[in-house]
């Protein structure tokens, strides 16, 4: 498989190390614009850059008819834009806050303990992360997907950064930037009595890059509009 690499940051470099011991071929590292000349034939499109870019280079890439795997987060205002032209195209486009398989997971762990819980009132749910420092977004979306997922359950109104929530029907996430934390996330369920949290902790940038490289083979000779949950039958 001949893999693009759309930015190619700290994420590029990691997903670079899996393909090339599995076998697959890295075609073109970029940090610019996607175009027919520089793209290279490319399979597929795997991109993680920067909020400010990523529309621009998924779109390029979809009218290049050039099929895309999006992990940059922070820029989703535009998600449907995308998603109507790679209709439009009739292209192949997954979008994903995290592609790490074990996140992926915690997603589907995260819902079913909310549906528990909501049951009992007397415990208050609030959600913290904590990620390296160079993060540019704050929450991460990585919480933002966990806070989406609790919201409609608890019939909440919407999310806020801790420091900004204004309403006991809010959900507070907690945002901590420490060095050398590729990521951690905690739903907390706290009461008078005892306090009940799931977490998931990221080791190192490995799951997020094979879990993207596991999409990007998946991708390749579809058609349409897809998420990891389709990816991993979930």
């Amino acid at each position: 498989m001949k893999i693009a690499l759309v930015g190619y940051g700290k994420m590029g470099k990691a997903i670079e190390t899996i393909v090339e011991a599995q076998g697959d071929q890295i075609v073109a590292r970029l940090e610019e614009k996607p175009t027919k000349k520089n793209i290279n034939e490319a399979d597929v499109a795997i991109e993680f850059s920067t909020p400010q870019t990523a529309f621009d280079n998924v779109v390029a890439c979809l009218e290049l008819g050039i099929p895309v795997v999006c992990g940059t987060t922070a820029w989703l205002d535009r998600l449907p834009e995308v998603e109507k032209i790679c209709s439009h195209v009739n292209g192949a486009f997954i979008y994903a806050s995290n592609y790490s398989l074990g996140v992926n997971l915690f997603f589907e762990i995260n819902k079913r303990i909310a549906q528990l819980m909501k049951k009992y009132p007397d415990y208050t749910i609030s959600l913290e992360e904590i990620h390296h420092t160079e993060k540019k977004d704050a929450p991460s979306g990585t919480a933002i997907t966990l806070a989406e997922e609790i919201i409609p359950i608890y019939h909440m109104d919407g999310w806020k950064l801790s420091s900004d929530v204004s309403s006991s029907n809010q959900l507070a996430i907690e945002a901590k930037r420490e060095k050398d934390v590729p990521g951690t996330h905690t739903v907390l369920y706290n009461s008078e009595v005892d306090q009940i949290e799931i977490k998931h902790i990221a080791h190192s940038r490995k799951g997020f890059a094979s879990g993207a490289l596991v999409a990007a083979k998946w991708l390749v000779g579809k058609k349409g509009i897809f998420t990891m949950k389709d990816v991993l039958g979930l």
